[in-house]
Protein backbone atom coordinates (compact mmCIF):
# COMPACT_ATOMS: atom_id res chain seq x y z
CA UNK A 1 0.00 0.00 0.00
CA UNK A 2 1.19 3.79 -0.73
CA UNK A 3 2.01 6.08 2.31
CA UNK A 4 -0.60 8.36 0.96
CA UNK A 5 -3.07 5.28 1.14
CA UNK A 6 -1.67 3.99 3.97
CA UNK A 7 -4.90 3.66 7.09
CA UNK A 8 -3.49 4.72 10.49
CA UNK A 9 -5.27 4.57 13.81
CA UNK A 10 -6.41 8.28 15.31
CA UNK A 11 -9.28 7.94 18.00
CA UNK A 12 -11.60 6.22 19.60
CA UNK A 13 -15.41 7.01 19.81
CA UNK A 14 -16.85 6.92 23.03
CA UNK A 15 -20.82 7.61 22.81
CA UNK A 16 -22.21 9.24 25.82
CA UNK A 17 -26.03 10.61 26.88
CA UNK A 18 -24.54 14.30 27.38
CA UNK A 19 -21.29 15.28 27.69
CA UNK A 20 -21.93 16.06 31.53
CA UNK A 21 -21.93 11.99 31.81
CA UNK A 22 -19.30 11.65 29.25
CA UNK A 23 -16.95 13.83 31.59
CA UNK A 24 -17.85 12.05 34.98
CA UNK A 25 -17.41 8.43 33.27
CA UNK A 26 -13.93 9.88 32.09
CA UNK A 27 -12.95 11.01 35.37
CA UNK A 28 -14.30 7.95 37.62
CA UNK A 29 -12.32 5.36 34.60
CA UNK A 30 -8.76 7.10 34.05
CA UNK A 31 -8.71 9.84 36.66
CA UNK A 32 -7.95 12.21 34.36
CA UNK A 33 -11.39 15.09 32.87
CA UNK A 34 -11.40 15.31 28.98
CA UNK A 35 -10.94 18.50 27.41
CA UNK A 36 -13.28 20.88 25.79
CA UNK A 37 -14.09 19.48 21.96
CA UNK A 38 -16.64 21.61 19.73
CA UNK A 39 -19.77 20.91 17.89
CA UNK A 40 -20.28 19.37 14.44
CA UNK A 41 -22.94 21.44 12.29
CA UNK A 42 -22.84 18.27 9.96
CA UNK A 43 -24.38 15.79 12.62
CA UNK A 44 -26.00 17.88 15.41
CA UNK A 45 -23.63 16.41 17.94
CA UNK A 46 -20.85 17.47 20.51
CA UNK A 47 -17.58 15.78 21.93
CA UNK A 48 -14.83 16.26 24.87
CA UNK A 49 -11.45 15.18 23.93
CA UNK A 50 -8.47 13.07 25.81
CA UNK A 51 -5.07 12.63 24.52
CA UNK A 52 -4.34 8.84 24.64
CA UNK A 53 -0.90 8.75 22.48
CA UNK A 54 1.49 6.65 23.33
CA UNK A 55 4.63 5.25 21.70
CA UNK A 56 2.40 2.54 19.55
CA UNK A 57 -0.24 5.24 18.54
CA UNK A 58 0.84 8.61 18.00
CA UNK A 59 -1.56 11.34 17.84
CA UNK A 60 -3.94 9.15 19.15
CA UNK A 61 -7.19 10.66 21.08
CA UNK A 62 -10.35 9.55 23.06
CA UNK A 63 -13.74 11.16 21.46
CA UNK A 64 -16.33 11.70 23.79
CA UNK A 65 -19.69 12.25 21.93
CA UNK A 66 -23.05 12.64 22.52
CA UNK A 67 -26.28 14.10 20.49
CA UNK A 68 -26.22 18.24 20.78
CA UNK A 69 -29.31 19.25 22.38
CA UNK A 70 -29.25 22.74 21.05
CA UNK A 71 -28.41 22.04 17.46
CA UNK A 72 -30.93 21.80 14.83
CA UNK A 73 -31.68 18.03 13.91
CA UNK A 74 -30.25 17.18 10.97
CA UNK A 75 -31.29 15.59 7.47
CA UNK A 76 -30.22 12.07 8.09
CA UNK A 77 -29.42 9.99 10.86
CA UNK A 78 -26.43 11.03 12.84
CA UNK A 79 -23.35 9.18 12.89
CA UNK A 80 -22.25 6.25 15.26
CA UNK A 81 -26.10 5.29 15.01
CA UNK A 82 -26.55 7.92 18.21
CA UNK A 83 -30.55 8.13 17.04
CA UNK A 84 -30.77 4.42 17.30
CA UNK A 85 -32.67 3.85 20.43
CA UNK A 86 -31.50 0.46 21.22
CA UNK A 87 -27.82 1.97 21.32
CA UNK A 88 -29.03 4.67 23.50
CA UNK A 89 -30.53 1.89 25.96
CA UNK A 90 -27.32 0.72 26.44
CA UNK A 91 -25.50 4.10 27.43
CA UNK A 92 -26.19 4.25 31.12
CA UNK A 93 -22.39 4.28 31.26
CA UNK A 94 -20.49 5.81 28.26
CA UNK A 95 -19.24 3.22 25.75
CA UNK A 96 -16.96 2.35 22.72
CA UNK A 97 -18.68 2.54 19.66
CA UNK A 98 -16.30 2.93 16.90
CA UNK A 99 -12.94 3.96 16.11
CA UNK A 100 -11.21 6.58 13.13
CA UNK A 101 -8.72 5.92 11.37
CA UNK A 102 -6.01 8.45 9.72
CA UNK A 103 -4.86 8.66 5.70
CA UNK A 104 -3.07 11.34 3.39
CA UNK A 105 -5.41 9.95 0.87
CA UNK A 106 -8.39 9.21 1.83
CA UNK A 107 -9.89 8.69 -1.57
CA UNK A 108 -7.17 5.97 -2.55
CA UNK A 109 -7.85 4.50 1.15
CA UNK A 110 -11.64 4.12 0.96
CA UNK A 111 -11.08 2.30 -2.31
CA UNK A 112 -9.38 0.18 -1.26
CA UNK A 113 -11.87 -1.25 1.92
CA UNK A 114 -14.36 -0.95 -0.69
CA UNK A 115 -12.39 -3.47 -2.81
CA UNK A 116 -12.45 -5.71 0.58
CA UNK A 117 -16.05 -6.04 0.87
CA UNK A 118 -16.95 -2.78 3.41
CA UNK A 119 -19.54 -0.04 2.18
CA UNK A 120 -18.02 3.13 4.19
CA UNK A 121 -21.11 5.11 2.58
CA UNK A 122 -19.60 8.76 0.78
CA UNK A 123 -16.97 11.18 1.62
CA UNK A 124 -17.71 14.50 3.22
CA UNK A 125 -16.00 17.73 4.68
CA UNK A 126 -16.19 18.89 7.94
CA UNK A 127 -15.62 20.83 10.35
CA UNK A 128 -16.06 22.21 13.67
CA UNK A 129 -14.45 25.60 15.96
CA UNK A 130 -12.37 24.62 18.87
CA UNK A 131 -11.32 26.52 21.69
CA UNK A 132 -7.97 26.32 20.22
CA UNK A 133 -9.43 27.44 16.46
CA UNK A 134 -11.24 25.98 13.78
CA UNK A 135 -10.41 22.12 12.81
CA UNK A 136 -11.40 20.49 9.12
CA UNK A 137 -11.55 17.13 7.89
CA UNK A 138 -12.75 15.07 4.93
CA UNK A 139 -14.33 11.92 6.40
CA UNK A 140 -16.50 8.27 5.18
CA UNK A 141 -20.25 8.66 6.20
CA UNK A 142 -22.02 5.92 6.29
CA UNK A 143 -25.23 5.31 5.11
CA UNK A 144 -28.00 5.72 7.84
CA UNK A 145 -25.38 7.00 10.47
CA UNK A 146 -24.59 2.65 10.86
CA UNK A 147 -21.41 1.77 12.30
CA UNK A 148 -19.78 -0.48 9.39
CA UNK A 149 -19.34 -4.50 11.15
CA UNK A 150 -20.74 -2.92 14.04
CA UNK A 151 -18.01 -0.97 14.66
CA UNK A 152 -15.11 -2.57 13.56
CA UNK A 153 -14.02 -1.12 10.67
CA UNK A 154 -13.36 2.37 11.04
CA UNK A 155 -14.15 5.66 9.59
CA UNK A 156 -11.85 6.87 7.14
CA UNK A 157 -10.51 10.49 7.99
CA UNK A 158 -8.49 13.19 6.38
CA UNK A 159 -7.17 15.91 8.50
CA UNK A 160 -6.33 19.67 6.87
CA UNK A 161 -3.81 20.84 8.53
CA UNK A 162 -3.90 20.71 12.42
CA UNK A 163 -4.85 17.84 14.33
CA UNK A 164 -6.76 17.47 17.41
CA UNK A 165 -3.72 16.59 19.30
CA UNK A 166 -1.68 19.04 18.20
CA UNK A 167 -3.08 21.30 21.16
CA UNK A 168 -4.22 18.61 23.46
CA UNK A 169 -2.57 18.60 27.01
CA UNK A 170 -0.85 15.01 27.23
CA UNK A 171 -3.51 13.01 29.72
CA UNK A 172 -0.86 10.00 30.92
CA UNK A 173 -3.51 7.87 29.64
CA UNK A 174 -2.19 5.66 26.45
CA UNK A 175 -3.39 3.42 24.45
CA UNK A 176 -1.78 0.09 24.73
CA UNK A 177 -3.78 -2.43 22.29
CA UNK A 178 -6.88 -2.04 19.30
CA UNK A 179 -8.49 -5.06 18.43
CA UNK A 180 -11.21 -5.88 15.65
CA UNK A 181 -12.99 -8.90 14.95
CA UNK A 182 -15.41 -10.40 12.48
CA UNK A 183 -13.23 -9.40 9.16
CA UNK A 184 -11.48 -11.00 6.54
CA UNK A 185 -7.85 -11.44 6.86
CA UNK A 186 -7.62 -9.24 3.98
CA UNK A 187 -9.78 -6.43 5.17
CA UNK A 188 -7.93 -6.85 8.45
CA UNK A 189 -4.39 -6.80 6.76
CA UNK A 190 -5.70 -3.15 5.29
CA UNK A 191 -5.77 -1.38 8.41
CA UNK A 192 -2.33 -1.83 9.14
CA UNK A 193 0.27 -3.72 11.95
CA UNK A 194 -1.59 -1.25 15.05
CA UNK A 195 -4.29 -3.25 14.70
CA UNK A 196 -4.88 -7.13 16.45
CA UNK A 197 -7.55 -9.07 14.11
CA UNK A 198 -8.94 -10.96 16.90
CA UNK A 199 -12.01 -13.69 17.15
CA UNK A 200 -13.92 -12.41 20.91
CA UNK A 201 -17.38 -11.55 21.16
CA UNK A 202 -16.64 -7.67 20.95
CA UNK A 203 -16.69 -6.43 17.56
CA UNK A 204 -14.25 -3.90 18.49
CA UNK A 205 -12.14 -3.60 22.18
CA UNK A 206 -8.95 -1.02 22.78
CA UNK A 207 -6.38 -1.42 26.02
CA UNK A 208 -5.45 1.68 27.25
CA UNK A 209 -3.37 2.29 30.71
CA UNK A 210 -3.43 5.43 33.00
CA UNK A 211 -3.28 6.70 36.60
CA UNK A 212 -5.92 4.54 37.60
CA UNK A 213 -4.67 1.16 36.05
CA UNK A 214 -5.34 -0.68 32.84
CA UNK A 215 -8.65 0.03 31.41
CA UNK A 216 -10.58 -2.67 28.57
CA UNK A 217 -12.85 -1.19 26.38
CA UNK A 218 -15.74 -2.71 24.29
CA UNK A 219 -17.81 -1.86 21.46
CA UNK A 220 -21.53 -3.74 21.62
CA UNK A 221 -22.60 -5.72 18.42
CA UNK A 222 -24.91 -4.78 16.17
CA UNK A 223 -28.20 -4.16 18.15
CA UNK A 224 -30.69 -3.51 15.08
CA UNK A 225 -31.46 -3.86 11.81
Amino acid sequence: MSDAAAIRFDHLVVACRTLAAGTAWCTATFGIAPEPGGRHPLMATHNLLLDVSSARFPKAYLELIAIDPGAPVPNEPRWFELDDAALQATLAEPRLVHWGARCDDIGAAFSRLQRAGHDLGRIVAAERMTPRGPLRWRITLPAGGHRPCAGAVPLLIEWAEVHPTDSLPASGVMLEALEVAGLSAEAAALLGPQVTRGDGAAPLSAVLKGPRGRVVLAAPARLSA
